[in-house]
């Protein structure tokens, strides 16, 4: 990519995926950037919706998740995809992706684009750039062979109800999800006719930047174990802002600067917070003003109560 976009390995490498298409998708994504919470998912904690589904066409095809427990299973449907598609989303894992930052260290989901098969080599492209918890995760592109790719997309040994969350929700809506145990990858498909009733989220839902902003703060703040839980989607959050303020809000300019440096702010207060209580040092107040000053900006910039 050639400009530093701030979004997430899942709508970093959707765009990617989309932009052959769509070569709209920056205006398109920004557009569809919001804030939604889920309050009551399966397994505690909340739940993050942090836009609208931008992959569904006009003949209502979209992303669906696959799955499979055998290689020679999924790589066969990886390569099937991409001879239909041209191009793939599979789910990788961070400890097995050499150029991410948490190889060998740590391990959550992380979307890879394959953007092409040839002489037993697949072509793999990561268009995320941030810097991470553990360094600077730098895009990618790179060729695998099917051993590499293997490793590549390994199967978590353990995922967290949070993290099984953020896989659901990273489309935008909840999207049905193939055993984690297994390979696990996208395919572009024909979805069922959308109806007034499936257009209801499931669960209670708050929406909006500020109303949800809220809502997340009466749960982590001051509460250590619930701000390390969600301190990852409080900064996915800031950035999908960050990227919207940047591409199309309107109003004054100096409003949306104060705005994007607010929601920078968030989440390093928030990480800082972490690091710092399990250090036996909480630090409530930081947060709390952290989250005080992102709602007064939000709210004099006439930007968060509604989906826009």
């Amino acid at each position: 990519m050639s400009e530093p976009w701030e979004l997430s390995c899942y709508t970093a490498n959707l765009a990617a995926y989309l932009r052959p298409q769509a070569p709209g998708i920056a205006t398109d994504l920004a557009a569809a950037i919001r804030l939604s919470v889920r309050t009551d998912p399966p397994g505690g904690g909340l739940a993050f919706s942090h836009h609208t589904r931008v992959d569904i066409d006009a003949d209502g095809h979209g992303l669906a998740y696959r799955g499979a427990d055998d290689w020679d299973q999924a790589r066969d449907a990886l390569a099937a995809e991409l001879r239909r598609g041209g191009r793939v989303l599979a789910v990788g894992n961070t400890r097995h992706i050499p150029w991410s930052p948490a190889h060998e260290q740590a391990e959550t989901p992380h979307w890879v684009l394959l953007c092409g098969l040839s002489d037993g080599k697949w072509s793999v492209r990561d268009d995320f750039a941030a810097l991470t918890p553990h360094g600077e995760h730098a895009p990618h592109a790179g060729l695998l062979d099917d051993h590499e790719l293997r490793g590549l997309l390994t199967p978590l040994a353990d995922i967290t109800p949070v993290a099984v969350n953020r896989d659901r929700y990273a489309l935008g809506e909840r999207t049905a999800l193939p055993p984690t145990t297994g390979y696990r990858w996208l395919e572009h498909t024909a979805l069922p006719p959308r109806t007034d009733e499936a257009d209801e989220p499931e669960g209670s839902w708050i929406h909006g930047v500020a109303p949800a902003l809220r809502a997340v703060a009466e749960r982590v703040c001051g509460d250590d174990e619930a701000l390390a839980r969600h301190a990852d989607d409080l900064w996915t959050a800031a950035r999908h802002q960050r990227f919207r303020l940047a591409q199309r809000t309107p109003g004054d300019a100096a409003a949306r600067a104060e705005a994007a440096t607010a929601w920078e702010e968030l989440p390093r207060a928030a990480r800082f917070a972490v690091a710092s209580a399990a250090r036996g040092r909480p630090r409530h107040a930081l947060v709390d003003k952290a989250f005080a000053r992102l709602l007064d900006t939000v709210e004099r910039l006439g930007d968060g109560n509604d989906d826009d």
